[in-house]
């Protein structure tokens, strides 16, 4: 594993030298961050173009999203055209804070706020698990990324939609058994 693992990194240089080649004979203008690892320096490179006249930088960036709450609804499948199925289900999740300056709980000192998610499921795997397992009221896990789209509806109006891509999903519970 670890002559693996130093055969990696080692190619990973190798690839990052070849990069850094290119990219100074067509780069005017390239940032470099140097990172530490295993007492050695990996560079990254990085690129970005925009609609001024600012050079391409390739950078790193990170959309994540981790929920943790009970389904809302049962899911449903849909499709456009018959392409790109997707499983669709709603998420809550609540936020809870102590009103108030007491240290001690009593009733009436703990507000809640639940905030609904629409969860979409594109990976075929896990869309058709999805469909199939989650149930209203279940306890779930997602991991995924948030996307923000709009949509022309029934009236013609334009609307923004709020969507979270999920790539996991984590089966917590049952159904919440009733009391």
């Amino acid at each position: 594993p670890f002559h693996v693992a130093k055969s990696v990194i080692q190619e990973l240089e190798t690839l990052a030298a070849v990069c850094w080649d290119s990219l100074i004979s067509s780069t005017a203008e390239v940032r470099q961050a140097d990172e530490p690892r295993n007492g050695k320096v990996l560079r990254q490179f990085v690129r970005h173009e925009s609609e001024s006249t600012m050079p391409l930088v390739l950078e790193r960036s990170l959309n994540r999203i981790q929920l943790l709450g009970r389904v809302g609804q049962d899911p449903v499948m849909r499709q456009v055209e018959g392409k790109n199925p997707v499983t669709i289900f709603s998420l809550a999740t609540n936020e809870m804070w102590r009103s108030g300056d007491s240290e001690v709980f009593q009733g009436g000192d703990i507000t809640q706020k639940t905030t609904w998610h629409r969860i979409s499921v594109f990976r075929p795997g896990l869309r058709d698990v999805a469909y199939q397992y989650v149930k209203k009221g279940a306890r779930v896990y997602v991991e995924g990324k948030i996307d923000y789209g709009e949509y022309v509806d029934k009236s013609n109006v334009r609307r923004q939609a709020t969507t979270i891509i999920a790539d996991n999903i984590i089966f917590l519970s049952d159904v919440k058994e009733k009391e």
